[in-house]
């Protein structure tokens, strides 16, 4: 495209894409957006080398012209964009990328890629988080991704208000705080598992967590509360079922003077699962393959689309509004901007899109569109902590019916203003 466009003259028009999702995926009441901060830190580098200059010209990929365009290629453009750990839903303009067309197309799969994946983690463990009720989450979904899916799997969750991950890369890169157990091979490589939990407890202090199920459990709590004491941090539940045998290990447990000890449970777990977990004595959970696929949605379905071009090459041409007409995929024309209309109370009530305007602000509204990269410059980095308040006070203003597991239609209504 970029190539066929500078060959036409038009590679320089000055265009309007927006990234949105047309639905919610499965019948979800709310998708959450992450991966903003990944985005902001992809495009400041998404420059094209040498190696990879000589790759497409040796196979024919481009042009002389197109190779000497990307060789010089850095984004000069603006860029607004939801705020990271905001709610979102269908129509939100979730991207807003103003540049040259041939600038903002080649943006298009990288942006794609990132939000796609991160807001289909972060939409999935904030239905998990809802669903614990303010018991702690771990995200431990590593070994189920693509290794470096995983960082950015265990960075959503931790936006969307999972406490810890066991991605000790995230910690490392992101800031975000690390927890960790032991694996069943730990207790099999011990010829017993007294050994296997002396060791650990030897070597981590009486706060670490025993995993008891590798073989009988009531005897694993037995010698782990018998070696570390009333003190011992905590126990893993791995498998079974996990409410009957919870509640067990809470009254042997306590019947060995180990009240303050914590049980965590793991084990395929999903919003669901955990939601079934609510009356049994769990106080904590491990969420791996779930999460990192998104729950059953490991995407969001987002598209990029543009929605506005100037006129023609001249550089005072005016701009016209342009959308897809296609059956089942239409695209709405026209710069979106964005507020959530809420009530006196400040429970959303409507999420109010303007197309090449902006809608009025009724006193308790909130705008969604902050100022990502201006003229090329990155203008909206912030800190994780800030995306991770932002999920959490966006959740607490939707009304009560978002927090449902079962299918239903979006919390709130999308309502298109303006010229369509």
């Amino acid at each position: 495209m970029v190539q066929a466009a500078l060959r036409s003259g038009t590679a320089q028009r000055h265009s309007v894409f927006e990234l949105f999702g047309r639905r919610l995926p499965g019948g979800r009441r709310y998708g959450v957006v992450a991966g903003t901060g990944r985005v902001l830190d992809a495009v400041e580098s998404f420059r094209f080398d040498g190696p990879q200059l000589d790759y497409l010209r040796e196979q024919q990929v481009i042009d002389e012209r197109t190779h000497e365009w990307l060789a010089g290629y850095a984004f000069t453009g603006n860029i607004w964009g939801y705020g990271e750990g905001d709610a979102y839903f269908p129509g939100s303009p979730l991207l807003v990328v103003e540049a040259s067309f041939a600038e903002a197309v080649a943006l298009e799969t990288l942006v794609l890629s990132i939000l796609n994946f991160d807001s289909a983690v972060a939409s999935a463990a904030s239905r998990v988080v809802g669903a614990a009720e303010g018991r702690p989450c771990i995200e431990m979904g590593s070994r189920r991704t693509h290794e470096s899916a995983a960082v950015a799997a265990a960075r959503a969750a931790y936006i969307a208000g999972f406490d810890t991950t066991s991605n000790l890369q995230a910690g490392m890169q992101y800031g975000v705080p690390t927890r960790g157990t032991a694996a069943h091979s730990f207790t099999l490589l011990h010829d017993t598992e007294r050994d296997a939990f002396v060791a650990q407890v030897e070597s981590l202090g009486r706060d670490t967590t025993l995993l008891v199920d590798t073989y009988d459990i009531a005897e694993a709590v037995r010698v782990a509360v018998d070696i570390a004491g009333p003190d011992l941090g905590a126990v893993r539940i791995d498998s079974g079922d996990l409410g009957v045998l919870a509640r067990q290990v809470r009254v042997q447990l306590d019947a060995l003077g180990a009240t303050k000890t914590r049980i965590v449970v793991t084990g395929d777990l999903d919003e669901f699962a955990v939601a079934g977990l609510a009356a049994a004595p769990v106080d904590g959970y491990g969420v791996g393959t779930s999460l990192v696929t998104g729950s059953g949605h490991p995407t969001c379905g987002f598209v990029y689309k543009l929605v506005s071009r100037a006129a023609s090459t001249a550089s005072d041409a005016p701009m016209v509004s342009v959308a897809k007409r296609s059956t089942d995929k239409t695209s709405r024309g026209g710069r979106k901007w964005a507020l959530r209309r809420r009530n006196p109370a400040g429970v959303a009530e409507v999420e109010v899109v303007g197309i090449d305007q902006e809608p009025a602000d009724d006193g308790n509204d909130r705008p969604l569109l902050r100022a990502l990269i201006r003229d090329g410059e990155i203008v909206g980095r912030e800190p994780l902590h800030a995306a991770r308040e932002r999920h959490r006070a966006a959740v607490a203003e939707l009304p009560v019916e978002s927090r449902k597991l079962s299918r239903g239609e979006p919390a709130i209504e999308t309502e298109f203003v303006g010229r369509t």
